[in-house]
């Protein structure tokens, strides 16, 4: 009978679980989710036009006298030497890479409507707009043939691949579509990746006989090699390798001659080079510590216009191919194709002071309206029930003036977990008065006292549009509310774009109430990514091992050996982004070989992400047969925010952890609190809990034969949640609410025996448009329950374990990148010592 009960109940808990994903899935989905590839998120900034305030992709027109260039989503241009910016297109969708035609006459370029993008063509002399394309894919980089009578274009209609095509065009439509490179599963394996090959960068020779473009047919790391291929089909031929990153873009000299394309090649930045036509010795044309993208050659071959970072926001500059001069095209004076108006607005606090604050504003066709000059963000998601478009935010302090159209406004004002989320409607067709919004904060317990909240995983800089540094992260965590940042220092690929800012001390931009500190992630393709905080002397270098065809191919270092290194240095260190639903229900993937058990029985890990890029319920569940096993890991979160991205998974602090403020802002104590568990993690909810006396990371003592303990806890919260949950060992014990609420005080008593955990979490079953992540979810760390002579030990939960350490141990037998048989041997032998562990607790269990 027992066990037909427990049955159902696991039958039950899979179908929740099952109608929770399904629910999620239906209301949240990743931007532009036909394309078939891994990673989106790497890819989707890296390659993707994104709604920028700056300008992005640039073309030339034939005379030389004009550039046309995507800014805020529409398609401007712009004559050189003038400061007068004509708007060419203002529809309902978002604009981006034009391209002149070689008659002049017409633009083509790219739109986004929110779930897919097509390609487009306005004729200049009537204004008129034509889609060229409407098969529901992503189209991109359309390039005229020097004749004018062709397109080469990237598509995933057909496979949701990145594929090359070539099509004619007649009378404002496009005829006779041949893909050029046909789909292909690789035999290399690949990080970040598909296993299919892609196409990517099209241009075209002076004589247009051939297509260069980029392509990774089998290529291990970045985006592939500069190759060529005749306009009629056949076999690419290779011009140049070199690992690239997405924004290779070749672009070919007017006289044929040499090609422009921009690169890292060693350095952490793109820059322009130089590159004889078929191939050679590549030499850059610009220098500096910020990116410089999408070049173009003149039609006369004396300059090249691209696009720059190195004001931190995109703007757009011309440099002289003869002698390196460079000067920037300032746009002043705009001329819009409808009538404009400027909506003036200041955010305060409940205390009437300015404040830092997250903005949206977006008009009645879902298209959003910023600042000029501000950094402009995205959300990797979409609602498609509620929403055209992703949305879209702005970080600003003070009084700010956005142009916007003369339509009816929605504005949405944020500013961290603590206040209510502000909406209002505005009609901009009338007179517009300078708008105040005032922000309330939640009705928080009047015991709640002061709390500091830190993000212990982002990014400052890792290959995205923008060029962050100290200052602006520090002015983005204002807008959050965010006291502590840590930046994680990381490669991308071959890069390690922040590594100039590592430091022992907090950085030199913190100030009194946000700081930010500089730590390390440590990247394996293999065992998992750790997080390092509070590092004391260096980082530790290579920052990666586990990838093929390089010097780090070998499995180690592994993860242990990692984390006695930063321990050395007295470092915190933390498992970040852990796990998804698909790597633990309904039963263990098959290719989970994470480190995190094996580091964990060993004592190696001072903080875990429950709260971070991933699945948190999944997490969770890890994360409490760890706790049932009797290790003590406390929970932390991070964002994984890459915060230069225009469309990031994010803002920074979206995921963060709380800790009771004690004294002046200090590093020391917020790191201790979070090793100690005095804390709670949230992506939004408010929790709190006391368990008797105790409060999260305490210990109440109990009887050996049990008793009874009270417990109080609350939810505040700007988003409704629909489960607000007692656990115990793992088990939800009492539910305080099951329907939407956004507040809730919480008493019981609990009956408990034997020693334990208890904790308190609040989610929803549902996402929500107003909370960019899979669902709202908090949970405080465990307020624990000792009973003398008596340690936690669960048979079940360590048996949980064993499989994925066979796993593992497979993993690393199988291997034969390491460099030594010590290698090796290291490693199998950290996996026997957890194997002990668990195993130990198997045989010495206190509860099943």
């Amino acid at each position: 009978m027992a066990k037909t009960q427990l049955l159902l109940r696991k039958v039950g808990f899979f179908i929740t679980l099952l109608l929770s994903i399904l629910n999620l899935h239906a209301q949240r989905v990743p931007v532009l989710n036909q394309i078939d590839l891994p990673h989106n998120y790497y890819y989707r900034e890296l390659y993707l036009p994104q709604l920028t305030s700056g300008p992005s992709s640039v073309a030339w027109s034939p005379d030389g006298k004009s550039l046309v260039f995507s800014m805020s989503g529409s398609l401007w241009r712009q004559e050189l030497g003038s400061e007068i910016t004509d708007q060419l297109t203002d529809g309902n969708g978002y604009d981006y890479q034009p391209d002149w035609s070689p008659d002049g006459k017409q633009i083509i370029f790219v739109r986004y409507d929110g779930a897919a993008v097509e390609l487009m063509v306005i004729d200049l002399t009537s204004k008129l707009t034509f889609q060229l394309t409407s098969n529901k894919g992503v189209n991109l980089e359309p390039r005229w043939s020097p004749d004018g009578k062709q397109i080469a274009f990237v598509s995933t209609a057909t496979t949701g691949h990145y594929l090359l095509y070539k099509a004619t065009m007649v009378a404002n439509k496009l005829t006779e579509q041949v893909c050029l490179t046909p789909d292909r599963k690789s035999l290399v394996k690949r990080y970040y990746y598909s296993a299919f090959d892609h196409a990517v960068n099209p241009t075209w020779s002076r004589d247009g006989k051939k297509i260069i473009f980029v392509s990774n047919k089998e290529i291990a790391h970045g985006t592939g090699d500069i190759v060529s291929i005749n306009s009629d089909g056949g076999k690419p031929e290779i011009i140049h390798h070199e690992e690239t990153n997405w924004r290779t873009r070749p672009d070919m000299s007017p006289d044929g001659t040499r090609m422009v394309y921009s690169s890292y090649l060693g350095r952490n930045w793109h820059q322009l080079w130089l590159l004889p036509s078929e191939g050679g010795y590549p030499m850059p044309i610009t220098y500096g510590d910020y990116d410089n993208t999408s070049p173009r050659w003149s039609p006369n071959g004396k300059q090249i216009a691209f696009i720059s970072n190195r004001l931190g926001n995109t703007s757009l500059w011309v440099v002289n191919a003869y002698d390196g001069k460079q000067q920037q095209v300032i746009s002043r004076n705009l001329n819009y194709v409808n009538p404009h108006t400027t909506l003036a607005l200041t955010v305060q606090n409940e205390n009437g002071i300015a404040v830092a604050a997250r903005i949206s504003v977006v008009d009645s066709k879902g298209k959003f309206y910023a600042p000029v000059n501000v950094w402009i963000h995205a959300d990797d998601s979409r609602y498609p029930k509620s929403q055209q478009f992703e949305s879209h935010y702005f970080h600003q302090e003070g009084l700010c003036a956005i142009s916007v159209p003369k339509d009816k406004l929605t504005i949405q004002v944020n500013h961290g977990p603590e206040y209510e989320i502000e909406k209002l409607e505005v009609d901009a067709s009338q007179n517009l008065m300078p708008l105040v919004i005032k922000l309330k904060k939640l009705s928080l317990p009047n015991d709640y006292g002061k709390w500091w909240s830190g993000d212990v995983h982002v990014h400052m800089n890792y290959g995205g549009s923008y060029r962050n540094t100290p200052e602006r992260l520090i002015q983005q965590a204002k807008a959050e509310n965010l006291n502590f940042t840590y930046n994680l220092i990381v490669n991308k690929e071959q890069r390690v774009p922040d590594i100039d800012y590592f430091s022992t001390l907090p950085d030199r931009a913190s100030t009194n109430e946000f700081m930010l500190l500089h730590g390390q992630e440590f990247h394996t393709s293999v065992w998992g990514h750790l997080g390092l905080l509070n590092l004391k002397n260096n980082l530790i270098i290579p920052i990666y091992a586990g990838y093929p065809q390089t010097a780090a191919a070998s499995l180690f270092p592994n993860n242990r050996f990692i984390a006695d290194r930063a321990h050395e240095q007295e470092g915190l260190v933390g498992y970040v982004h852990p796990f998804d639903q698909s790597d633990i229900f309904p039963g263990q993937s098959p290719t989970l070989i994470n480190e995190f058990p094996v580091d964990a029985a060993l004592g190696k890990v001072d903080y875990y992400e429950l709260i971070g890029f991933n699945d948190h319920k999944a997490s969770g569940e890890v994360w409490y047969k760890l706790l049932n096993c009797g290790l003590r890991i406390p929970a932390a979160a991070g964002t994984d925010a890459m915060a230069n991205y225009a469309s990031l998974r994010g803002p920074v602090g979206l995921n963060r952890v709380y800790v009771k403020a004690d004294g002046p802002l200090n590093p020391d104590t917020f790191q201790n609190s979070l090793k100690q568990g005095k804390s709670f993690v949230t992506n939004g909810p408010i929790v709190g809990l006391k368990v008797e006396d105790a409060k999260p990371g305490e210990q109440v003592i109990i009887k050996p034969n049990g008793q009874k303990l009270s417990y109080s806890g609350f939810l505040r919260s700007a988003v409704p949640v629909d489960h607000v949950e007692i656990v115990w060992n793992g088990e939800v014990v009492a539910s305080h609410t099951t329907t939407l609420t956004k507040e809730v005080d919480v008493k019981g008593t609990l009956d408990v025996k034997g020693p334990g955990w208890i904790l308190l979490r609040a989610w929803s079953g549902a996402a929500h448009p107003d909370l960019p992540d899979l669902y709202p979810y908090s949970s405080t760390n465990p307020v624990y329950v000792e009973v003398q002579g008596m340690e936690l030990k669960s048979k079940r939960d360590a048996e949980f374990f064993m499989p994925w350490l066979n796993r593992i141990e497979a993993a690393a037998k199988a291997n034969t990148s390491y460099r030594t048989e010590e290698e090796k041997t290291n490693i199998l032998t950290d996996i026997t010592k957890a194997r002990e562990f668990f195993a130990n607790c198997i045989l010495k269990a206190t509860v099943k």
